[in-house]
């Protein structure tokens, strides 16, 4: 077999896509030297009969032909399970041990070097544990017995049709808060959402980002994605803050002032005002709170006890990875682990476990601000449920890692080295995208029983009622390009799709927590339609639902199982789409190749602000003949609230469950929170709301937009 035969042979068996059709309607195969990084990247020898090898050894080692799961279809009426017992023959016994207690068991007789092994109908959802014994052999698996479809309150299911407001945290200015919108805010917001009839409150990822580097802002481009930012603690609600006239005066009030008064949120500035606050309230927990040896003196002390033991390793990893990166020197562009002496790399080293012994209050410090972060945002949710919240917040989990980040440094086998995933060439990026994202190995997900994407599922959830998932086509596959490589130069590689959907299924039950994909983008044929099976709801953007002809669909369109918004993060606001804000940026900043590509870009908006109109028109919401008011002829486009309201009306109008609202246009923002295409050209994830939110919840406009939205929703 000449080696770009076996180079395919190797890929097909490993799960990378040979051959995809990006949304441009190229047709694309990876070259030989692609595929040869991606087999390397996933783990394999170099070598393709040794790759293909190692496939197959893998394979015939697993324990009675079984996966370390097996995941069991919960409305199975007849379960079984197909077992090739080690010596080929012979009889099989079983015993099913219940998460909760109790089980199940049996024997069965082996035929052809199979047994067919029958499990009764109706078990309990959740994790067992399934214990396998044949002639002197024995093995022990994980059992999942997981439903089909994921969990839909009563507000989301069929006939329903209620409305949220969504808002980047950071963005929110208060007259309490200390240049960056924190769980206090989140908390009065939700609690005003809830009175005003919205069902939800939605928010970026609140991941942790890197607490030593602070000017690292993204939140889709995260530290860890299973612990939360500090920075949006309210230092003035940590215990003992009101009592300790020394901490309170480690932020100075001018400092604080300044901060508050910023146009944009000066991450750094904001850390350096908070940081020394929360290490004194620190030290006071442990003298006041804590006793020796993981024991506790106070109600406050045995709460963190219990956090640190529920988090177990995972938060002691996350928290040694933290104390490490600020104990190191680096510098904003390079601040990667890989820069730390060789033998802190491994996180399982001597060196490490000496540096947590030397560091030991250090590393309890970053379990201390992961402990404040999750017991305010619980407050916050809780606030959102008492004001009216009926689902409550909606939570977003960002596909990916940074490599260079704490999840990435605490499971290296996990992590994909050599390679970044992102997107093939479309409209919007003919070059295609790197995100710069670390890849999950599909091979040792499913080796490791698929414990990190259910440990990952579960954080986020955390305190949620929603949970977006980003770019939920990586349930399936995800685009990956080996590194120092082009975006065009990539390929797919497929996830174990029908594992992962039932997992997302089984912990939406456990949490009462509803799932929304992303689907925005490529997305593969009859996945959507597998998404709608599973009661996962799709992601319908105004502006990227049209009909053939170019033309907006009408409200009874859309989808019943989605939920429809005016706009992302990624995207421009109402206002700025009408008023052509995000042109005037890529104008400003080069980003168009050429000049025929700007007024190509600018031509299409004016169409599209003229077929917009056409289909608030169609619903009576704008009359044809206003027109000119807002497309005056040869002037510039005009932006009011009533268009702004119209355009609400109009979703609010369409058979989606669930419509969101944008803090941002109930405030009548005209810039984005993000630019694709930039990073510190644009003030990405760091502008600021231009009116507190005091003034935005007992303004009329929220109080209008509500009122208006809730009465289309009931039509």
């Amino acid at each position: 077999m000449r080696r770009a035969e076996a180079l395919r042979h190797v890929a097909g068996l490993a799960g990378i896509n040979l051959r995809h059709v990006d949304a441009l309607g190229v047709v694309c195969e990876p070259d030989d030297e692609t595929l040869s990084r991606l087999i390397a990247a996933l783990g394999l020898p170099s070598d393709p009969d040794e790759a293909a090898a190692a496939l197959a050894a893998e394979a015939d080692s697993a324990a009675f032909g079984l996966d370390s799961v097996r995941i069991v279809a919960a409305e199975d009426p007849n379960p079984t399970i197909t077992l090739r017992p080690p010596d080929g023959g012979g009889r099989v016994e079983w015993q099913c041990r219940f998460e909760d207690g109790g089980g199940c068991g049996g024997a069965v007789e082996t035929r052809d070097g199979e047994a067919v092994m029958p499990l009764p109908p109706g078990m309990p959802l959740g994790y067992h544990r399934l214990e396998l014994a044949a002639a002197g052999s024995g093995a022990a698996i994980g059992l999942a017995v997981a439903p089909a479809a994921c969990y839909l309150p009563s507000a989301l299911r069929e006939g329903a049709r209620g409305w949220g407001l969504t808002t980047q945290l950071y963005s929110l200015r208060s007259a309490g808060n200390w240049g960056i919108g924190d769980f206090s805010d989140l908390a009065r917001l939700g609690r005003e959402a809830g009175r005003h009839g919205a069902a939800v409150l939605g928010l970026n990822p609140l991941h942790a980002l890197f607490a030593a580097e602070p000017r690292h802002v993204s939140p889709y481009s995260p530290s860890s994605r299973s612990q939360l930012d500090y920075l949006y603690i309210d230092v003035t609600a940590v215990p003992g803050f009101a009592e300790n006239a020394t901490a309170r005066g480690l932020a100075p009030e001018p400092a604080i002032t300044a901060a508050r008064a910023a146009d944009l949120v000066d991450h750094a500035a904001v850390a350096a005002l908070k940081r020394p606050v929360l290490e004194a309230l620190f030290r006071r927990l442990r003298k006041r709170d804590l006793g020796s040896g993981g024991s506790a003196r106070t109600a406050v002390g045995a709460a963190f006890r219990e956090f640190q033991r529920d988090c177990g390793e995972a938060l002691i990893r996350f928290a040694t990875f933290e104390a490490l990166h600020e104990h190191f020197p680096h510098d904003y562009g390079n601040f990667s682990w890989r820069g730390w002496p060789a033998a802190m790399h491994d996180p399982n080293s001597t060196e490490i476990a000496a540096f947590a012994r030397a560091h030991a209050e250090r590393i309890e410090f970053f379990q201390f601000l992961q402990w404040e972060a999750d017991r305010q945002l619980g407050a916050a949710a809780a606030a959102g449920h008492e004001g009216g919240l009926s689902i409550g917040l909606y939570r977003d989990a960002a596909v990916g890692v940074d490599p260079h980040g704490a999840e990435a440094w605490a499971d290296q086998e996990l992590v994909a080295p050599g390679a970044a995933i992102g997107a093939p060439p479309d409209a919007l990026s003919r070059a295609g995208q790197d995100w710069g994202l670390a890849p999950i190995n599909p091979l040792v997900l499913r080796r490791r029983g698929f414990a990190p994407f259910i440990a990952a599922l579960r954080a986020n959830m955390r305190h949620a009622g929603i949970l977006r998932i980003d770019h939920v086509m990586s349930l399936q596959r995800l685009y990956w390009i080996p590194s120092g490589g082009p975006a065009t130069a990539g390929a797919y590689v497929n996830y174990p799709f029908a594992e992962l959907l039932r997992l997302v299924a089984l912990e939406s039950h456990r949490h009462h927590c509803a799932v929304i994909g992303e689907d925005l983008g490529t997305v593969p044929e009859g996945f959507r339609e597998t998404m709608r099976e599973a009661e996962i709801l799709s992601y319908r953007i105004v502006n990227f639902e049209r009909r053939q002809d170019g033309g907006f669909i009408a409200p009874s369109d859309y989808p019943a199982l989605a939920a429809a918004s005016a706009a992302t993060h990624d995207l421009p606001t109402l206002k700025g789409f009408w008023l052509g804000s995000d042109i005037g940026w890529r104008r400003r900043l080069s980003l168009y190749p050429d000049p025929r590509a700007e007024t190509a870009d600018s031509g299409e908006r004016h169409r599209d602000r003229r077929l917009l109109l056409e289909a608030l028109a169609e619903q009576g919401l704008i009359a044809s003949e206003r027109f000119d008011e807002f497309l005056p002829p040869g002037g510039e486009p005009v932006y009011t609230a009533e268009l702004g309201d119209a355009i609400h009306e109009f979703l609010a109008r369409s058979r989606a469950r669930l419509m969101l609202v944008q803090l941002e246009d109930v405030a009548g923002e005209s810039e984005q929170a993000n630019l694709p295409g930039t990073t510190d050209a644009h003030p990405n994830w760091r502008r600021r709301m231009a009116s507190p939110i005091e003034e935005i919840l007992a303004g009329p406009d929220l109080a209008r937009v509500a009122a208006l939205v809730a009465a289309a929703r009931q039509t």
